[in-house]
């Protein structure tokens, strides 16, 4: 059978959650709508979902005090879809930080909303092609690092896991695709977005610069991840794959 997506609203706007919720479902989507972070928590309890789309501005706890227990939590590789109604720069760094995969602006379009979905939902399935993770897993070693593709931690010499977000887990993955061979930030929005429209013009030097702290990076002098200037980024250390162990 199918798998048909299913989708969480979180919004605290009864109108707009129930007709965004009815415009996905005519879309061929699944749809549940919820009103505050106590009833997501709840169902997300009992139910797995593909993607949540996420208010900002909400009363009692916010979009990104949310978005940021997502992320520390058992949810958190499912995809997050901010809305705010503000359209400058702060939310959206903020968000990117918190570990958001893409905004939209409202008041928005519904067909955009679903554009925004469908994208955000490949871009997340979207494994690079001489990487594909087989049933037992793989590490992926690069320098005194590992990614572990089947729990998706970052393994550091000691094999202490440090937790990544969806987006970084994606870009690493990027890097780890194409070692040691300079990517534009154009080539880098490509692969780990997945579609043509621009998200946020500094998204792919913040996820680099989260990055560079999961790997402890000194910022001065990246040893893993460097800038060529004017050109874009590199994966500066060779990668070495094996099966993991179960």
């Amino acid at each position: 059978m199918e798998h048909t997506d299913h989708i969480l609203i979180v919004d605290d706007d009864r109108e707009i959650r129930e007709l965004v919720a009815d415009y996905l479902k005519k879309n061929g989507l699944r749809a549940t709508a919820a009103a505050d972070g106590r009833q997501m928590r709840s169902f997300l309890e009992a139910n797995r979902v593909d993607l949540i789309v996420l208010d900002i501005m909400m009363p009692g706890d916010d979009g990104l005090v949310l978005c940021r227990e997502l992320r520390a939590g058992k949810h958190k590789s499912t995809p997050v879809l901010m809305l705010t109604a503000r359209n400058d720069d702060t939310d959206k760094i903020v968000g990117l930080e918190m570990g958001a995969d893409d905004y939209l602006v409202k008041p928005f379009a519904a067909r955009e909303l679903l554009a925004r979905i469908k994208a955000v939902l490949r871009r997340t399935r979207m494994m690079p092609p001489n990487l594909q993770v087989t049933e037992a897993g793989q590490l992926l070693t690069f320098g005194e690092w590992q990614l572990d593709t089947t729990m998706r931690h970052l393994l550091d010499k000691e094999g202490t896991a440090v937790a990544l977000s969806g987006a970084e887990y994606r870009l690493l993955r990027v890097f780890l695709d194409h070692p040691q061979r300079v990517l534009s930030r154009d080539q880098l929005l490509n692969l780990t977005q997945g579609r043509e429209a621009e998200l946020f013009d500094r998204s792919i030097d913040l996820l680099v610069s989260r990055l560079r702290q999961r790997l402890r990076e000194d910022a001065r002098e990246p040893a893993y991840i460097k800038t060529v200037r004017s050109e874009g980024y590199v994966l500066a250390v060779p990668v070495e794959i094996t099966t993991a162990r179960q």
